[in-house]
């Protein structure tokens, strides 16, 4: 019988305090939005036919240097899941619970760690998603992977990007995710919503990108870290 290997254990991410209070140093409002053509299924569909083998705008949030930089990564999925609105596509997001003892309350993608029974990324995205979201992993339709993000946290991310029907049902993991919500796509691809963060902590600089979104309820959503690299690294994938 072949021994399930011990998951490695999680370190702590730099604190970084509340990373809305980090000094913004740009905004990306030189670069244009993507046009509404290349925001349809169909184009989107032709892009992300391999498109994991394309280099990405951004590989990962860099080292950490005080945790060893030959610390192995751990592979990852997380579902990109694309509504179909009748308005047009929307990103599907979760905001974790606050008690997590690991990302707490912070807005990602459905996905994590991927387990020895996942026959690949696609497969630990889907499982993920149906554990946090309740989502059926008969409805997305996967349209492809993109380039792997790795963390600071010494994980190697796979993003798997899928159409979901308008009427599939969520019902949200209480004790992992607090809630799921919806941004529109052709919100997160403008890049005058891209923001850049600088801050140095224990005399190592760290950058990072935020997307923040209000709803059309008033709530505010702040979308930063890996979630918004990988939203980013989406961009440029469409924009070539």
């Amino acid at each position: 019988m072949t021994s399930v290997p011990a998951k490695p254990v999680a370190l702590p991410r730099p604190v970084l305090g509340d990373p809305r209070a980090v000094p913004v140093v740009g905004i990306d409002r030189n670069l244009p939005p993507l046009a509404p053509e290349r925001l349809t299924p169909g184009f989107l569909r032709d892009r992300l036919a391999g498109a994991a083998q394309v280099e990405p705008h951004l590989r990962g949030d860099g080292v950490w240097t005080a945790w060893g930089e030959d610390r192995p990564a751990t592979p990852a999925g997380v579902l990109v899941p694309l509504v179909e609105r009748p308005e047009g596509l929307a990103v599907l997001l979760t905001r974790r619970t606050e008690h997590l003892r690991h990302h707490a309350g912070q807005v990602s993608f459905p996905g994590g760690r991927a387990e020895p029974g996942d026959a690949d990324a696609v497969a630990t995205a889907l499982r993920e998603a149906r554990e946090e979201i309740g989502l059926d992993p008969r409805l997305p339709e996967i349209l492809g992977r993109m380039p792997a993000y790795a963390t600071v946290t010494r994980f190697l991310i796979t993003p798997v990007v899928a159409l979901v029907p308008a009427q599939a049902a969520f019902q949200p993991e209480p004790n992992e995710v607090a809630e799921v919500f919806q941004v529109p796509l052709a919100f997160l691809m403008d890049p005058a919503h891209h923001r850049h963060h600088r801050i140095v902590v224990d005399g190592q600089e760290r950058r990072f990108l935020s997307m923040p979104w209000r709803s059309s309820q008033g709530q505010e959503y702040f979308i930063w870290g890996a979630t918004a690299a990988m939203l980013r690294n989406l961009y440029h994938l469409l924009a070539r």
